[in-house]
C-alpha cells in the first residue's frame, strides 16, 4: 500500500487502520460471530457509518490487507527484472506471503477465518478477484489484448497456491511442490516462451 501524503489522507488511513485493528482484537478476544459491526465501531469511537465508509462489510475488516495482497502478486508480474522468468518471480513473491501468513501472530488469525463460513466465502471471492487481476498483469505482460485460458488458469494457480500453502504442515516444501506443477504446465502452454 502507498503511504499518504497529505494530512487528510494520514487522518484517514489512520482511522482505517484503527478500526481494523479494533475489529480484529475484539473478533480474536470474543469469537468473529459473537462481536457485531456496532460493538466494533463503538469500541473504535468512529460511527457506524465512518465504519462503512472505509470497510464495505465486516467480513472485510478480518482482510484489511486484500488490496495489499492482490498488488503484491501483480507487481511480481509487472516489477520483476529483465528477463526475469515469470513463474520464478510469482513463485518468490507467494513464499514471501505465505511466511507471512505463517507467523505466530498471523495464525490465530487464520484459524478464525477457517472456522467461519462467512469468512471463508469471502476470503474466496477475494481470491477469484485476485485471480482476474493477475491474469490482467500477466496478459499485460506477454502483449496479447486478452486473456487467454492458459493466463488466466495460471493466475488461479498461483493465488490458490497461496491458500494450500498456507494451511499445509511444511509451507514451503508446499510452495516448492505447487510450484513445480504450475511451472510445468506454464511451460506446456507455450506462452511462458514470451514471458
Amino acid at each position: 500500500m502507498t503511504v499518504p501524503t497529505g494530512r487528510r489522507e494520514r487522518k484517514k488511513a489512520a482511522t482505517r487502520q484503527k478500526i481494523a485493528e479494533t475489529a480484529l482484537r475484539l473478533f480474536l478476544e470474543r469469537g468473529y460471530d459473537a462481536v457485531g459491526i456496532r460493538e466494533v465501531a463503538a469500541e473504535a469511537d468512529v460511527a457506524v457509518t465512518t465504519l462503512f465508509s472505509h470497510f464495505a462489510s465486516k467480513e472485510a475488516l478480518v482482510f484489511e490487507q486484500d488490496e495489499n495482497f492482490e498488488h503484491r502478486l501483480a507487481q511480481a508480474v509487472t516489477e520483476r527484472a529483465p528477463h526475469e522468468p515469470l513463474i520464478p518471480a510469482l513463485r518468490r513473491e507467494t513464499q514471501a506471503l505465505v511466511r507471512h501468513c505463517t507467523t505466530d501472530s498471523a495464525a490465530p488469525i487464520w484459524h478464525m477465518i477457517d472456522a467461519s463460513s462467512d469468512l471463508r466465502r469471502y476470503e474466496e471471492s477475494m481470491r477469484l478477484r485476485h485471480a482476474e487481476s493477475l491474469a490482467a498483469a500477466i496478459t499485460a505482460d506477454l502483449g496479447l489484448a486478452q486473456a487467454t485460458t492458459a493466463c488466466r488458469a495460471i493466475a488461479r494457480f498461483v493465488v490458490d497456491a497461496h491458500s494450500l500453502a498456507r494451511a499445509a504442515a511444511d509451507p514451503d516444501a508446499a510452495v516448492d511442490e505447487i510450484f513445480r506443477m504450475i511451472e510445468a504446465a506454464w511451460e506446456a502452454t507455450g506462452p511462458s516462451r514470451r514471458a
